[in-house]
């Protein structure tokens, strides 16, 4: 399927990669491309032969520099809820809740909506000449898309509130020391980590890392008791084909070949 703002790539590797492609508009997200998105994850999620999902922004300036301002500057207060109710439903907790591992590569500017996509992901890698913020106060907003909930899981509430409250930009080195990226890599080498990352997780059970995202994410929904989670994702894990074949290669002593989604 082509797309007009995006475009999905699955590779021999068992990666798909998804790139956000609106170069004049630094990649900002609007609701086409939002649909986009939900429809290229969802496709690249039933893959049976893609073990990871990679998603970056087209260029060198901008992961994703925001949100299309000029789609919602006349929206009412009933038309502002459903926007964010919308978007969070069909792609922020969509990725977050995914059962194939999502990797943001931050290739610049992730700002806004951008950042909360980011957080979205299971995790971050950035270049060093990534800057990322929460800047919708300035503008008369707050986050909706899950950025107050997110950064706050992620960098603690004192730096969320610092970030959201000034609308001050944070760089990839600060980003790295307070734990919001995992790695900070040169413009150059960042896909290479993310592809080198992505090929030790295709290694890997494919329905024991759906599990662990699930029981991962638990810890941070209200009312759900996340060891509850654990603990029945660990017993279901024994009824897999991947948990016999995994134990029996350990036991032989060689690689485990799972059998994929």
């Amino acid at each position: 399927m082509s797309y007009e703002n995006i475009q999905l790539e699955v590779l021999d590797t068992a990666l798909a990669v998804i790139t956000i492609n609106r170069p004049k508009k630094l990649n900002a997200l609007n609701k086409a491309t939002i649909e986009e998105l939900h429809d290229a994850f969802k496709q690249a999620d039933a893959h049976t032969k893609v073990k990871t999902i990679l998603l970056t922004g087209s260029g060198e300036k901008a992961f994703v520099a925001g949100a299309d301002i000029s789609e919602f500057a006349d929206f009412s207060v009933e038309a502002g809820a459903e926007l964010a109710a919308r978007g969070q439903h069909i792609l922020f907790d969509f990725i977050e809740n995914l059962g194939t591992p999502v990797i943001a590569a931050i290739n610049g500017f992730a700002l806004g909506g951008g950042l909360e996509l980011a957080m979205a992901c299971h995790f971050r890698v950035a270049s060093v000449t990534a800057k990322m913020g929460l800047p919708e106060v300035s503008l008369g907003l707050i986050p909706g898309y899950g950025g107050t909930q997110r950064l706050a899981n992620l960098v603690g509430k004192g730096l969320a509130m610092e970030m959201i409250l000034t609308a001050r930009m944070i760089d990839a080195q600060k980003a790295l020391t307070h734990g919001l990226v995992n790695y900070v890599v040169p413009q150059e080498a960042l896909l290479g980590l993310c592809k080198t990352l992505a090929a030790q997780i295709a290694k890997n059970s494919t329905q024991a890392m759906a599990a662990a995202i699930k029981a991962v994410n638990a810890n941070f929904k209200h009312s759900v008791d996340g060891y509850a989670v654990e603990i029945n994702a660990f017993g279901n894990c024994f009824g897999t084909a991947d948990f016999k074949e995994g134990t029996t290669a350990f036991l032989e002593k060689r690689k485990a070949k799972f059998s994929g989604k």
